[in-house]
């Protein structure tokens, strides 16, 4: 889409860019702009005079692609950005060559039942992310490697949880190879002893404000807010206090009077950002306005920081919005209810919707006539309350993520940890902390609810990775367990590993948006769960512009940028798919959910 010039206005600077250190960090949820903003950063600083080297480690980078290069893992001049120099570390093949590394010594002398455990220790993201860590630590500590560089730009930063492994004392690989451990995110410092002291100054850079800001980067939605907060605390528990915030993509005021969508969502986002997570109010923060255009190229970046702007579509391209012809949710659920019963879970990452769609699914199912079980792990209750009560034949049941979960935490130190000496126990106090450990420990509570489903629906929301699932089935060994036990016997039996793998008991519907990372995230998601042996069933593609009616400009003109996505879900990744819209109200209640439910483009 062709830009045109933007206004000389001088527009106010953006706090996080005012006497910037050498070291900025971008970090925030998948879809919220981390990379845009980080390229935009670059740019801006790279203008100004300062040489500048941006450095990507997110596993949906397109830094290549946003500046028209190949740039690799290697330091590439960016030619049309005099001063400007970029590298892209590929995360997964760094997680490769991190796994092949620590593996191949015990290949052959440790039991192969033994070194396929670790294998899947090492599959999980947080292997990923301390893979990265490892190739940019260089970055942080070597003077000689960046002398050339007045400032370095990350996309994507380290989590709390990765900083605080680092920080941990060794013997991983006794501690993982003695299966002290449980299924969790244990084992990727495995071997590291020898990086520590390197690690430790890294961390150190990290820590020191004069040297490094993080910039938190959300958008004016609940869930990347909330997330934004929990990493603010996670980062300053552990002294990387110098915390930024920028809240990406807010909708214009000048924009809510076109249609009665555009200003539902106007209206939407400001009562979210008239009450920001107590966490964040404090934080310098900086708005960025949402665009009408695919963040793509010099003209686009350059325009992106600058507040007083506004970017249109040339006149010549036509404001028409693009018309789509696509299964709806209630279509999907036509084929859910031919059997009468089974298993039906939303998986997705954070924001795209799940809980809403689940509920939607659920509400569908009973109006038919169908006994339904929902069941959620969703912190806000809220959507149960509307629905408690509401509907014959649907019943609601709420997990609570934080009880099951320090349950599960202190069962496992009562048992693996009990022999474990200090060192051994301050390790699998911060493995218990990790990512996994939640979606383990409410998994446990669903798999109470699963065996329901051979009588009737039962929608469960929040499901855990393909990753934690080969974690349970390797290190709880329930499956092989009762297959041990019960296959000599000729009995009948079906655990929750072989009930997920069915395709007549359990569908899976992926949760995406139609925007570039989220389904990137997406697909990886499913090829997560294919490793599993799990096929997933469809996906959904939620708060669509394309499937609303619009008016706005704006909104006209997000639609069109839609449509490639759209297309990459419909013809390379999904079996079947569903495309729901964006609604002016929020669907929260039954009827809203049955409008969520029936409206298809």
């Amino acid at each position: 889409m062709a830009l045109p010039a933007t206004r000389s206005t001088e527009s106010v600077p953006m706090k996080f860019l005012l006497n910037p250190p050498r070291f900025l960090f971008f970090t925030g949820k998948g879809g919220v702009g981390k990379t845009s903003i980080a390229c935009a950063t670059a740019i801006e600083l790279a203008t100004q005079g300062q040489r500048v080297l941006l450095v990507s480690t997110d596993p949906a980078s397109n830094v290549g692609q946003v500046f028209g290069i190949a740039i690799g893992n290697q330091i590439t001049p960016v030619a049309d950005v005099p001063n400007l120099s970029a590298l892209e570390i590929d995360p997964q093949a760094a997680a490769q060559a991190y796994r092949d590394r620590i593996v191949g010594p015990v290949r052959g002398v440790l039991p192969e039942s033994v070194v396929k455990g670790i294998e899947e220790q090492l599959s999980g993201a947080c292997t990923t992310e301390i893979a990265a860590f490892d190739e940019f630590t260089a970055l942080l500590t070597d003077g000689v490697l960046t002398q050339d560089f007045d400032h370095i730009i990350f996309d994507t930063a380290p989590t709390g949880h990765t900083i605080r492994m680092l920080q941990l004392p060794g013997a991983w690989s006794g501690f993982l190879e003695n299966g002290k451990g449980d299924a969790s995110c244990l084992g990727p410092l495995a071997g590291l002893e020898k990086q520590r002291a390197q690690y430790k100054a890294a961390v150190d850079a990290l820590a020191d404000p004069l040297r490094t800001r993080m910039v938190l980067v959300a958008r004016p939605q609940a869930a990347t807010l909330n997330e934004a907060a929990r990493t603010h605390g996670e980062l300053a528990g552990i002294g990387l206090s110098k915390q930024y915030l920028v809240i990406n993509g807010v909708f214009p005021a000048s924009e809510a009077a076109h249609d009665p969508l555009a200003q539902a969502v106007f209206k939407r986002e400001q009562a979210v950002l008239a009450h920001l997570p107590e966490a964040l109010r404090d934080l310098p923060t900086d708005q960025i306005g949402l665009k009408a255009f695919n963040l793509f190229g010099l003209a686009a970046l350059k325009q992106l920081l600058d507040s007083e702007s506004t970017v249109w579509p040339t006149p010549d391209l036509p404001f028409d919005a693009p018309k789509i012809k696509a299964p709806s949710l209630a279509s999907l659920v036509d084929d859910i209810a031919v059997a009468g019963h089974g298993l039906v879970m939303l998986m997705g990452k954070g924001g795209v919707g799940k809980t809403t769609l689940a509920a939607a699914v659920a509400v569908e199912l009973a109006t038919r006539g169908y006994p339904v079980h929902l069941t959620t792990s969703d912190p806000a209750a809220h959507l149960m309350e509307t629905l408690h009560g509401t509907l014959k034949h649907l019943t609601v049941s709420r997990i609570d993520p934080h009880e099951v979960t320090q349950q599960y935490r202190a069962a496992v130190l009562a048992s693996k940890g009990a022999k474990l000496d200090a060192a051994g126990r301050a390790v699998l106090e911060e493995d218990l902390r990790s990512p996994c450990t939640e979606e383990i420990a409410v998994f446990q509570a669903f798999s109470r609810v699963i065996r329901e489903a051979g009588k009737q629906f039962v929608v469960m929301d929040t499901a855990p990775t393909g990753h934690t699932l080969l974690l349970l089935d390797a290190t709880g060994a329930y499956h092989r367990d009762i297959v041990r036990q019960m296959g000599s016997s000729g009995r009948h039996f079906t655990t929750p590993m072989m009930q997920l793998q069915d395709p007549q008991q359990t569908k899976v519907l992926i949760v995406t948006l139609a925007e570039t990372t989220p389904v990137l995230e997406a697909a990886n998601l499913q090829a997560d769960l294919r490793r599993a042996g799990i096929e997933p069933w469809a996906w959904v593609i939620n708060n669509s512009v394309v499937a609303a009616v619009v008016t706005s400009p704006l909104l006209k003109a997000r639609a069109r940028n839609e449509l490639s996505e759209i297309e990459s879900v419909a013809t390379r990744h999904a079996t079947r798919y569903a495309l729901v819209p964006l609604l002016q109200e929020e669907p929260i209640g039954v009827q809203r959910l049955r409008q969520l439910s029936e409206q298809g483009a």
